[in-house]
């Protein structure tokens, strides 16, 4: 009989005719076979393993071996699988638990799910249906943690650490995104061309409780009239020359986030009156559509045009305007803020060197 203490399986890297270990696999189990002949087996399928025969032992190796996966027996002294469980999602709920328990107890499994587990295998173990299981899990922990990271990175990219500017001017867009961002109100952001106002709006959209909603951009200057509205609000197959079938507008792909619509001064009058219903209803039609579509949708628009000239000039509807309006940010130039002009010239800086360091 081999011994109960299986070990952590650690192949060197770089020796030849050693498998790189798939991933780190605790195994939970008071039968001494049973874990034992799971570890084995685990290991000759490339994982790194280690074992404990109660629920306290395995919360002692849980912090030095750092499983990518936890698979325990459900039935055990002292400490059950389902209490086992509790205390591992406490310490790291990302951590993926798949119980093991002996056939004809669903109902223990199905609890075992319900508190946290990923799955749950019956005793004797299928050898097949215990490797597709570990795979699937272990997978999805990966893409949760890439999905995560990339959360971060966006984050980041749109964090005002990433948006420069020390001087007042930017101190003061800063503090009004920081105090605007858990709002409903519409944000029309002005300012010239090159000021960041679409890096703006993202920072208002990553602060806001519509967070993990989509951020949906529209650049309304490069479309015509027609593509304009069929982009805003979809159309129905049918409407026109092309539309073989529906699509939803960006209105609808925004549902739950933050549409941010940028240069909207260039939008013709007969988008103009549909935009103000949306503001004003929050429903719209799809182009050659009857039927009335609602979504909870932020707009964030902008422009570097003075609309306020528009209205009076009579090109832009003055309703739409105070509905855009409801919170302006002025964006200011880089000539109002002399003293970033270092710090942006030492961030380019930084970036054209990691750029060249990458090509090398």
């Amino acid at each position: 009989v081999a011994s109960a203490s299986t070990g952590a399986s650690r192949p060197s890297k770089g020796v030849p005719g050693r498998m790189q270990t798939k991933a780190r696999i605790l195994v939970v189990d008071d039968e001494v076979n049973a874990r034992t002949a799971l570890c084995e087996l685990l290991r000759d399928e490339g994982y790194a393993t280690e074992s404990a025969a109660d629920g306290f032992k395995a919360l002692g190796k849980i912090a030095d071996f750092a499983p990518d996966l936890v698979l325990t027996d459900l039935k055990m002294p002292g400490m059950d699988g389902i209490q086992l469980l509790a205390k591992i999602r406490e310490q790291d709920p990302d951590v993926p638990v798949v119980v093991m328990t002996a056939f004809g107890e669903v109902e223990t499994a199905v609890g075992a799910m319900r508190a946290g587990a990923r799955d749950y295998l019956s005793k004797p173990i299928n050898v097949g249906q215990l490797s597709v299981v570990l795979a699937r899990e272990l997978e999805q922990r990966r893409l949760r943690q890439e999905t995560g990271m990339l959360r971060a990175r966006l984050a980041e990219k749109y964090s005002f650490d990433n948006i420069i500017g020390n001087a007042g001017p930017m101190q003061a867009v800063f503090k009004t995104v920081s105090q605007i961002a858990s709002s409903r109100a519409s944000v029309l952001i002005t300012g010239e061309s090159g000021t960041g106002k679409e890096l703006i709006a993202a920072a208002i959209h990553e602060r806001s409780p519509r967070a993990k909603g989509p951020f949906v951009k529209l650049h309304c200057a490069a479309l015509a009239e027609s593509l304009l509205e069929s982009e805003l609000f979809g159309h129905e197959r049918g409407s026109f020359t092309g539309a073989q079938s529906r699509r939803d507008g960006r209105f609808q792909q925004a549902h739950g986030g933050t549409l941010f619509l940028d240069e909207i001064g260039e939008i013709a009058p007969s988008v103009q009156v549909k935009l103000l219903r949306f503001l004003q209803e929050r429903e719209f039609e799809r182009v050659g559509g009857n039927e009335t579509v609602s979504v909870d949708v932020r707009v964030i628009a902008a422009t570097n045009r003075d609309l306020k000239k528009m209205v009076a000039d009579g090109t832009f509807r003055e309703d739409l305007f105070y509905r855009l309006n409801v919170i302006n940010l002025e964006m200011p130039a880089l000539r109002e803020r002399p003293s970033d002009v270092p710090l942006l010239a030492a961030h380019f800086l930084q970036i054209g060197s990691a750029s060249g360091r990458e090509r090398v």
